[in-house]
């Protein structure tokens, strides 16, 4: 039966059938949904009111009532078992963008560096919402009736309990692979990622190479002390000056924004092997970093 928005919350009390290897909510109890944006989804669905339905979906999740999940553009589809002994078939539908729509937040995205440089590095940005609001649109729902669902069930109400486990279950796996929410919306990751490479590349030909996005630090005026020759090869001179090291906000980026090189034959993922490389390589650089610092000091003292 398909539903564009709640109208009742009455339902019969039933129990459903307990069944083995069904997908299981990982959390036993609190919310559901581990990063921003699984939790994002979450609270978005809270705001609709759908309190009572959403507490009965919950359990049905964290019973691993959902037999299977599909997430396709502009749809998830789902087998949710109930009581009776046939699953019942979910249709969870979230209209996606056009291609028009998509171009306005790619624009958006690729004009601030940390965006295309988390993304193409797998990441998530927290900010990532803004992208969409520049362009007008939103990444998550901001109505129930943007939501059209469909449960074999007789149950009227909407959300069932069986679509409400469904969204709880589409929440984790969008903590499993954050590009899912653009799926749902209508994008692919590979088109996403070339999209943004491309557009990329193009801000970073007019502007010098993305140096836009790159904020002065407040001008601070040198030393008055006088540093001549003999003084600095000896160390004297500003004490004050210090350096950070710490491991760059995102793993690896440039090389995951250049992607897979052409000679790259192994089957083992290109990408997961150099990020894991060059973060065991970031980390050694800083423990020899800190390490010659802390034998300095000890000399000193």
């Amino acid at each position: 039966m398909k539903f564009y928005s709640s109208w009742s919350n009455s339902y019969p009390k039933s129990s459903p059938r307990k069944v083995e290897g069904g997908i299981k909510a990982k959390t036993k109890r609190g919310a559901i949904g581990s990063t921003w944006w699984s939790k994002r989804w979450v609270s978005v669905l809270d705001s609709f009111g759908w309190t009572n339905r959403l507490e009965r979906g919950r359990r049905y999740a964290r019973a691993g009532q959902v037999l299977d999940i599909k997430i396709a553009q502009g749809k998830a589809v789902a087998d949710v078992q109930g009581s009776r002994s046939k699953p019942y078939d979910v249709e969870i539908m979230l209209a996606p963008f056009s291609p028009e729509e998509w171009d306005r937040i790619i624009d958006s995205m690729s004009a601030k560096a940390i965006f295309s440089a988390k993304l193409l590095a797998g990441e998530m940005p927290e900010n990532i919402e803004d992208a969409f609001s520049e362009a007008g649109k939103s990444l998550f729902p901001t109505s129930p009736k943007e939501l059209t669902t469909d449960c074999s069930c007789p149950d009227y109400a909407n959300p069932c309990k069986h679509i409400a486990a469904v969204y709880y279950i589409l929440a984790e796996e969008f903590d499993k692979d954050p590009f899912m929410i653009f799926r749902f919306r209508g994008m692919e990751k590979e088109r996403l990622l070339e999209a943004l490479r491309k557009k990329r590349a193009t801000v970073e030909e007019e502007t010098g190479g993305g140096l836009s996005d790159v904020r002065p630090e407040d001008d601070e005026k040198p030393g008055d002390e006088e540093i001549t020759l003999a003084s600095f090869w000896a160390g004297e001179g500003d004490s004050h000056v210090s350096f950070d090291i710490a491991p760059p906000e995102v793993n690896a980026a440039i090389m995951k924004r250049l992607g897979t090189p052409t000679f790259w034959v192994s089957n083992e993922d290109f990408g997961k092997l150099m990020s894991k490389v060059y973060a065991e390589i970031s980390r050694r650089a800083a423990d020899v970093a800190y390490r010659d610092n802390e034998d300095r000091l000890t000399d000193q003292g």
